[in-house]
């Protein structure tokens, strides 16, 4: 092994977050003789997966959700379960004997006082200095509820989407979920099929929607074949595809999109995936209502000027980054509080500061955090 790969035991690389972006960059690095130390808040890895709804499954094949070095085991299935992915970040951490320490937040990073490493603020006083920093905290990091005029008053059952696990309490009820990502989408399946009395999912722009698989072949498959094509060729043959295997809800509220699919894509949004939402639609099951404006008199106001008096309102409305604390004033993040690079490329004003599990790409999140893991790696074993 290079002499030149292996830095001191006082200033290994730390990787904030113990998501499967961070255990993947650990395990690339530890592989290629560079000393990782991942920093995990919770008690333990995969904490973002262990706090997702009951009936998640991932949208993206067993083949290729895999991080560097470890398969997943057949016996998880073509689209593996909540649970079996929280057990594979478990295995894997173990099985690549990746340093973890969890219970630790770091709360700010700063260039060491000779510019020649970073310092990091951790909670119980800590202070840590390594040679370089992977931020790795995630895209889903903070829940995110819009400011509705009049949210605070309303005495209904207000939740945000990152606090649903099931259906059962909601049995019964009236239920509106705002946001038809799919999170949003998903969620509303599930109440419909675990006893809610109605279920509505308020629809601002409207989703292109694509089967998760046709014939056996993965939408993932697909989406990989397209990613360097024209956005403009991709979005006529996208639209060819839905009318032949979407059936038109317009009828029900849910008509099809203006913009092209891969034009959408480009703008941050991903196609929600068919687990139920469009058989759900069409029988009635699902109604789409317009999206909420304000709250107002314990009812919900949409943009139609329609009210509605659910008893539960649950938030499918996104999260943001969290970034703004930790990164302070490094002048690394766009205007939405993203990262401006990603991957092997560091901020030229902050060389040594990764980023990974900050983009939502239409190919696949874990494909693309282990893509990231070896490039990062590579950098950081030049």
């Amino acid at each position: 092994m290079p002499a030149e790969t292996t830095p001191t035991n006082d200033h290994p690389v730390y990787v904030i977050g113990g998501g499967p972006g961070g255990l993947a960059v650990a395990a690339v690095l530890r592989e290629r003789g560079v000393r990782a130390v991942v920093l995990e808040k919770s008690p333990a890895v995969g904490d973002s997966w262990r706090r997702h709804y009951d009936r998640l499954h991932l949208h993206t094949t067993r083949k290729k959700s895999a991080l560097p070095g470890l398969p997943m085991p057949r016996s998880f299935g073509r689209w593996v379960a909540r649970d079996n992915v929280v057990r594979y970040l478990e295995k894997y951490a173990e099985y690549h004997e990746l340093d973890v320490v969890t219970g630790v937040e770091v709360t700010g990073i700063e260039r060491t006082a000779d510019g020649s490493g970073w310092l990091l603020h951790a909670s119980g006083g800590r202070e840590l200095t390594g040679r370089a920093v992977v931020v790795a905290t995630g895209y889903n990091h903070t829940p995110r509820i819009p400011s509705w005029p009049g949210r605070d008053s309303y005495a209904g059952e207000l939740l945000h989407a990152s606090a649903y696990r099931e259906a059962g309490p909601y049995a019964g009820k009236d239920v509106l979920v705002v946001g038809v990502g799919n999170t949003g989408a998903e969620i509303a399946v599930d109440l419909t099929e675990g006893g809610a009395a109605r279920v509505r999912l308020a629809v601002r722009t409207a989703p292109h929607i694509v089967r998760r698989s046709t014939l056996g072949w993965p939408a993932q498959s697909t989406a990989i074949l397209v990613r360097r094509l024209p956005t403009r060729l991709v979005d006529r043959a996208a639209a060819v595809l839905s009318r032949i295997s979407v059936p038109d809800l317009s009828s029900k509220g849910l008509p099809r999109p203006e913009t092209g699919l891969y034009s959408r894509v480009r703008e941050g949004a991903i196609p929600v995936q068919d687990v139920g939402l469009l058989k759900a639609v069409r029988k009635g099951l699902i109604e789409p209502v317009a999206a909420v404006e304000s709250f107002e008199d314990n009812k919900v106001v949409l943009a139609d000027g329609s009210r509605i008096s659910p008893d539960v309102v649950i938030a499918a409305t996104g999260y943001e980054r969290g970034l703004e604390g930790l990164l302070g004033g490094l002048d690394v993040l766009d205007e939405r509080g993203r990262p401006a690079t990603h991957g092997r490329r560091a901020p030229k004003q902050a060389p040594g500061l990764y980023f990974t599990g900050f983009t939502n790409p239409i190919s696949g999140a874990l494909r693309e955090l282990r893509r990231d893991a070896y490039r990062i790696a590579k950098a950081l074993s030049r």
